[in-house]
């Protein structure tokens, strides 16, 4: 029988511990955000109808990323490439029951068939927070404060990032009205702004001369420079600047200002990907020279809820990364040092072990996580796993610290070792967590 491989599906990563301890503490920091602002928690199903993703995903992402079969049921599914359409058959189906604004959040994973690169994989795990109900730019304010909160929270300052907004009206016009496009020449030059950072830029000159026609190349091309190179509203074309999207953006602009969001920038050239967005539409980017990109975004969709026969909800919503949150964090030097979740590693000494046990349980009752080491191995074997392992204490058990029922703690990051009982115990470890933000018991 061959040999099976070790490595996993491509695309997706094995999390070992340290990895999941990096992994929960993105999303706690999510959570925790997501519900200062009131969001709830839902959960969905892995699997959806086929159909949910082709009314308004786009094409690309349904015909090139997404994983679908066809079930012994004769159902065309596939394994969820985002939540949007989910979230938006859900509040469908309670559209009456709800209480607006809805605000609800979800953190799962996803797969796309797409080629696995930094900051992209085909597992992906992301947090999705949307509000319905709301049609006014209050809500696409509250979604970009969260996400400014979500950065902060991870202790970033605005230096590092940008909030690069655009408004998909202002996009709509534009095309039709500025660059005198078709609808179908409308999609196309869309989906292109939206590679324009992933293409080199005679790459974008020649697909956009196709997208105009050899008559209408030389002048769409002289405007779309115009438009690219303005770094602000005031320097837009004036046929641009009095349309009512640009004031939208503009109130945008002023609410998050009067929210001290300082580093919200205005970008024409940003379009992001899916069909359904119908309004503002905003990415968070990374300013780091080693991992200058976009990392996550959102914007408004207002139509996708009436798509399962409810009423149309205004709707809108984001969707940041863990994988692109890691990155940041690790480019900026973020990351917490995180350590396990046992709290104390129990060192055998001699024959002692039922007794160990019984310490560990009283400790456990009060809260403390507690491993004991029962495999019956030499001290020196006991001592290099619990290193491994990354716990901070261990606890020393023999047949004096029975009889005594005072054990030797000992603090592996600063090597110092303790005499104290189960109570002294309970109370250090307590006093642990605190200073190092874990949770308390």
């Amino acid at each position: 029988m061959a040999t099976l491989s070790t490595q996993g599906y491509k695309g997706t990563r094995d999390l070992y511990p340290d990895d999941k301890r990096v992994q929960n503490y993105i999303f706690s920091t999510w959570r925790n955000v997501a519900e200062s602002f009131g969001y709830e928690e839902y959960g969905a199903p892995l699997l959806e109808p086929l159909e949910v993703y082709a009314a308004k995903s786009g094409q690309e992402l349904v015909s090139d990323q997404t994983y679908q079969f066809t079930d012994r049921g004769g159902r065309n599914v596939a394994i969820r490439p985002e939540m949007t359409p989910t979230i938006s058959r859900m509040v469908a189906a309670r559209q009456q029951e709800l209480g607006y604004p809805a605000r609800l959040y979800n953190i799962a994973n996803f797969m796309r068939y797409e080629r696995p690169q930094r900051g992209r994989e085909r597992e992906f795990w992301q947090l999705n927070a949307d509000v319905f109900g709301v049609a006014g730019i209050e809500a696409d304010a509250e979604i970009i404060r969260m996400a400014d909160a979500i950065m902060r929270a991870f202790g970033a300052t605005h230096k590092m990032y940008t909030i690069r907004v655009n408004n998909r009206d202002l996009i709509n016009f534009m095309m039709a009205e500025y660059l005198k496009l078709d609808a179908v020449q409308a999609q196309l030059m869309i989906k292109l702004f939206d590679r324009k950072d992933k293409i080199t830029h005679e790459q974008f000159r020649d697909q956009a001369v196709d997208i105009f026609g050899d008559d209408a190349a030389e002048t769409g091309l002289r405007k779309i420079a115009k438009l690219v190179s303005a770094t602000s509203m005031a320097e837009l074309p004036k046929e641009i600047t009095d349309s009512d999207a640009v004031k939208d953006i503009q109130q945008l602009f002023t609410l998050l200002s009067e929210s001290n969001i300082t580093n919200a920038k205005f970008d024409i050239s940003l379009m992001r990907g899916f069909d359904y967005y119908t309004g503002m539409v905003f990415e968070v980017f990374d300013n780091h020279p080693d991992n200058n990109r976009a990392m996550f975004g959102g914007g408004r969709y207002d139509g996708l809820v009436g798509l399962f026969g409810g009423q149309p909800v205004p709707t809108v919503g984001m969707a940041p990364g863990a994988t692109t949150t890691e990155d940041f964090l690790r480019s900026h030097e973020l990351l917490p040092k995180l350590v396990s979740t046992t709290d104390i590693f129990v060192i055998v000494l001699g024959d002692t072990l039922r007794a160990a046990e019984k310490v560990a349980a009283s400790l456990r009752k009060e809260g403390v996580n507690v491993a004991v080491d029962i495999s019956g191995r030499k001290i020196d074997k006991q001592i290099k796993s619990a290193v491994k392992i990354n716990v901070p204490y261990l606890l020393f058990i023999g047949e004096q610290e029975v009889s005594n029922e005072t054990y030797r703690l000992k603090d592996i990051a600063t090597e110092t070792e303790t005499e104290a009982s189960v109570e002294r115990i309970v109370t250090m470890v307590r006093d642990y967590r605190r200073k190092h933000d874990k949770d308390e018991f």
